[in-house]
């Protein structure tokens, strides 16, 4: 296994002094058990420390000499931790202290500091040993650590699951190729939730209890809770914790349909706000400030407020003010970060949404971190967090029979994320930027910048981009998306995140690679010289379907949704968009995917152009629409007879 590297800072101005610390702790890294790699130098200035900590991901710690602090000790050793925090918010501080005394009253004032050292006491020995057993801490694995041990007592399973820790593959002829697939390990770590020293996630009190604190700590939340069920059931927990039947709830229409889900399972009544839409690209963008701090001065009753920052094509809110006039009436905030778990780890990405004061932050550690799919976390800083409604609204979602390498996938992408995410982030960030150059210089592929992506009413709202979600204008090389996704495929083995009728989106991740990256390029390059030379016709740009706009909600979606309903087809006899559907009631949620945003809600009016939309989108034949129905040869809508919309209380 490849040996981590741990660089320790030293900032201290007398370098007479500096030369023997760093010198007597290298000699006891080289004479000790050195399980992290730790090496250590030194750097002279506050201003050399922020440098070097921003430049080499490695630095995990840095020793602060008291006596580089100027005369008001406290204020300017809190200003420079402050300075740290913002770079680094994971490195372990410490401080070189003269006495006892000056070190424990530093120690009340500033409580970043993780510990102090007596600066003329010369034990470099218990100094490199006090500092590896803080990192050994800080990148613990509580619940993998316990999973992997249990796995190597080789213990004979009488318990479920039914394959017996592989046993029932291993050996079959026709089924030993799962086995080999798969891996010894996994499958032996496929375990029942009667296995004690594993704890419970609907109960926890062990190794899974504190693998969610330490996650807590690294993501800046209260509490966190892990989640095997994706984000989607993430969102539906909060809502049916925080809403009941009839709360309002303020929300993006164009959110994901995991949101509009739980609207539906808690029975609050939304408020819906209509995002921004950029009708060049086909993409959703956020709801506009001016409509969000309306929406919220006219419904103070409102219990929460759920946004998705960042959106699916990178785009974040500038959350800070949001949350704060959102509070000013009492109102919950929850931020679906489903694509944002690492920002935690970078200052490029400050702030988080816990960071800026949500009250909830949901995460798809799956989607940009190392967790397998279906992890994501919960990352709670609700003051007001009743956690015993919490567990019961959580425990009815979650399986009593959970996948325990998904548990384990959070624990280990929580500690990568700590050790080493600033490092991978940088690298990801380096990537992106030479990767938009290179698509550039193409001279066919174009990347979208910030001012293409941001619809009109959101410029002057202090949106700002992901850099790493790149997407780029493919329509200047005269391929379809879909001949594009397939040439990529099978030619270069190339495999794009998502599209729209114009575009590709591209998402780099801490596993990005420089290989990958020049085998993208390479890719792109060849095709662009193919349109240059062989005169392929160009600037075929396909235009998307106008994406329709909300229409009004006249029936709680629940009432709706528990309707019996009558099937309508989107088609009438002629192939046309079906006019029946013209004003009637939509029954389900009706979901183009990706990107998974609703194009109908329950309990939404139905109007021609959305009819419209849908059918544009089903004739492209590129995307999936969840909801419809199949009634024979055709495709349905579910919607309100005319008695149940009699029957049902509509809506003002």
């Amino acid at each position: 296994m490849k040996q981590p590297v741990s660089r320790i800072l030293l900032l201290l101005a007398d370098e007479k002094r500096s030369r023997l610390m760093v010198r007597g702790l290298n000699a006891a890294a080289r004479s000790m058990d050195n399980a992290y790699g730790l090496r250590f130098s030194s750097v002279a200035s506050e201003v050399a420390a922020l440098d070097e900590m921003r430049r080499d991901g490695d630095v995990q710690a840095v020793l602060i000499d008291a006596c580089e602090i100027a005369a008001d000790s406290c204020a300017a050793l809190n200003a420079l931790l402050e300075s740290i925090h913002r770079v680094r918010p994971h490195l372990d501080v410490y401080l070189l202290a003269a006495t006892p005394r000056e070190a424990a009253a530093s120690l009340a004032e500033c409580t970043r500091i993780k510990g102090s050292f007596m600066r003329d006491e010369g034990d470099w020995r218990g100094w490199f040993r006090i500092i590896q057993a803080e990192l050994q801490k800080k990148s613990r694995t509580p619940f993998f650590d316990a999973l992997s041990a249990y796995v190597y007592m080789a213990k004979d399973s009488w318990h479920t699951p039914g394959h017996s820790s592989g046993d029932s593959l291993r050996a079959s002829p026709w089924a030993s190729g799962f086995y080999d697939f798969l891996g010894e390990n996994l499958l032996r770590a496929d375990l029942s939730c009667s296995v004690d020293m594993l704890d419970s996630l609907l109960d926890p009190k062990g190794v899974i209890a504190e693998a969610q604190v330490m996650a807590a700590q690294a993501f800046g939340a209260r509490q966190t809770f892990f989640a095997t069920n994706g984000t989607s059931t993430a969102n539906k927990v909060i809502f049916q914790t925080l809403l009941t039947p009839g709360d309002k709830l303020l929300l993006d229409r164009n959110c994901h349909k995991s949101v509009h889900h739980g609207v539906v399972l808690s029975g609050a009544r939304p408020v819906y706000l209509n995002g921004s839409i950029n009708r060049t690209y086909g993409l959703f963008g956020p709801v506009s400030k001016k409509t969000l701090f309306a929406a919220i001065a006219e419904n103070p009753d409102a219990k929460a407020l759920i946004l998705t920052s960042c959106t699916y094509d990178g785009l974040r809110y500038d959350l800070p003010p949001i949350i704060a006039a959102a509070h000013q009436h009492g109102i919950k905030v929850i931020i679906d970060e489903a694509w944002y778990g690492h920002a935690a780890f970078h200052p490029e990405f400050f702030p988080t949404a816990i960071q800026a004061g949500a009250d909830y932050a949901t995460q798809s550690t799956h989607k940009v971190l190392s967790a397998l799919s279906q992890a994501s976390m919960i990352h709670v800083n609700d003051a007001e967090f009743d956690e015993h409604s919490f567990r019961e609204n959580f425990n009815m979602h979650a399986s009593t029979s959970p996948q325990y390498a998904i548990i384990a996938s959070l624990d280990v992408g929580r500690k990568q994320a700590v050790m080493e995410g600033y490092k991978l982030l940088n690298q990801a960030l380096t990537l992106a930027g030479e990767l938009r150059d290179a698509i550039d210089a193409t001279g066919i592929f174009r990347v979208l910048q910030l001012d293409d992506l941001l619809p009109e009413e959101v410029r002057g709202d202090g949106v700002r981009l992901d850099p790493t979600k790149i997407t780029v204008d493919i329509s200047g090389s005269g391929y379809s998306v879909e001949e594009l996704q397939t040439v990529l495929f099978e030619t270069f083995n190339i495999q794009v995140e998502k599209s729209t009728f114009n575009t590709i989106t591209l998402l780099l991740t801490i596993g990005t690679t420089a290989s990958k990256m020049s085998r993208l390029q390479e890719a792109l390059v060849r095709l662009a010289r193919e349109v240059t030379n062989m005169s392929k016709p160009v600037s075929r740009r396909a235009k998307a379907p106008d994406i329709a706009e909300f229409t009004r909600l006249r029936y709680l979606p629940r009432d709706a949704y528990y309707c019996n309903g009558e099937n309508l087809p989107l088609l009438d006899a002629e192939g046309r968009p079906n006019a029946e559907l013209d004003g009637r009631v939509c029954a389900d949620q009706i979901s183009p995917y990706p990107p998974g945003i609703p194009a109908l809600v329950p309990g939404q009016e139905i109007t021609m152009d959305i009819v419209r939309f849908l059918v544009g989108l089903l004739r492209h034949k590129r995307t999936d629409i969840h909801g419809l129905a199949h009634g024979g040869e055709q495709l349905t809508l579910r919607v309100m007879t005319k008695k149940e919309e009699r029957a049902n209380r509509a809506l003002n």
